[in-house]
């Protein structure tokens, strides 16, 4: 008797917590079902149609293909932009984030929004824009000409100049942001503290103010590595024979050769990349903050 009213309290929460559950379950279900239908099951399709040859039997040979000759030669060139676009986005982001970090919070304010507003522009618009602007006879050249630099005109289209400047302007607001961000969380009392205590400005630099940032630094160039990976609109329209990306050698597999496994093989790479990116970015922010709590 004494045992079963010790275990009546038990029962109506153990009730409770399965019709929590129950409840929990009912409400994710339109969420799973999205994932599964729109996120899933397109992955899984891909990857099943990359080990496929054109009479359904299972084979690698796409993903030899796709790591093999002119395709090898495309992944490198997809890389070699991409870290380049992240270099010159991170360079371009780190001086202007720095330089609205330092402004009154208006001001600051009014400088993010001329950061972030041409984001909302469509791409397509923004990369036509940089190619009147890039042209032969574009504003750049023009000013070039003006200003009597040797050898101006310059070509700063259809090769890899032109691309990296596209993707770095379409990577820029992220970077930007991502940065800015981080920059006005540092205390600026451990500036101060560290010039009243006689040091100088590159010393308070390279060893206060640059360990604070370097997990933003991190992460920020690493999300504009994986953004500009599968990038298609500027590249394609910038750039040469020379500098076909990932993504626009899938588009002329599917458009023009009808070649879906090839594509899908080549998705697959990309998406590996992609998630070995991620996985960075993860490791990088989850060591920043440790270093923040070690360091508190």
């Amino acid at each position: 008797m004494a045992a079963t009213l010790a275990g009546a309290p038990a029962r109506p929460r153990r009730l409770l917590a399965s019709r929590r559950t129950r409840a929990g379950i009912l409400y994710a279900l339109p969420a799973v079902i999205y994932l599964l239908a729109l996120f899933v099951y397109p992955i899984f399709s891909t990857l099943l149609l990359s080990v496929k040859d054109l009479d359904g039997a299972l084979t690698l040979h796409w993903y030899a293909d796709a790591l093999t000759g002119v395709n090898l030669s495309v992944l490198f060139t997809t890389l070699r932009i991409a870290a380049e676009t992240a270099l010159f986005s991170l360079v371009i982001g780190f001086l202007l984030a720095n330089a609205i970090s330092r402004l009154r919070p208006l001001v600051a304010a009014l400088a993010m929004l001329i950061v972030v507003v041409p984001h909302f522009i469509s791409a397509l618009v923004r990369t036509y824009g940089w190619i009147i602007m890039l042209g032969d006879k574009g504003l750049v050249n023009q000013l070039l000409i003006s200003l009597g630099a040797a050898g101006a005109p310059y070509q700063l289209l259809y090769n890899e100049i032109g691309v990296v400047i596209g993707t770095t302007a379409m990577m820029l607001p992220y970077t930007v942001l991502l940065l800015y961000g981080v920059m006005r969380g540092v205390d600026r009392r451990l500036l101060a503290a560290a010039a009243s205590m006689g040091a100088g400005r590159v010393t308070i630099f390279r060893r206060i103010y640059l360990p604070l940032v370097a997990p933003g630094l991190a992460t920020a160039g690493l999300l504009s590595f994986i953004l500009a990976l599968g990038y298609y609109i500027t590249p394609a329209l910038m750039g040469g024979p020379n500098q076909t990306m990932i993504a626009s050698l899938i588009n002329q597999q599917v458009m023009k050769q009808n070649q879906w496994n090839g594509a899908a093989a080549e998705g697959v790479i990309l998406l590996l990349l992609t998630f070995a990116g991620l996985l960075l970015v993860k490791l990088v922010s989850s060591l920043g903050e440790a270093k923040k709590r070690s360091a508190s």
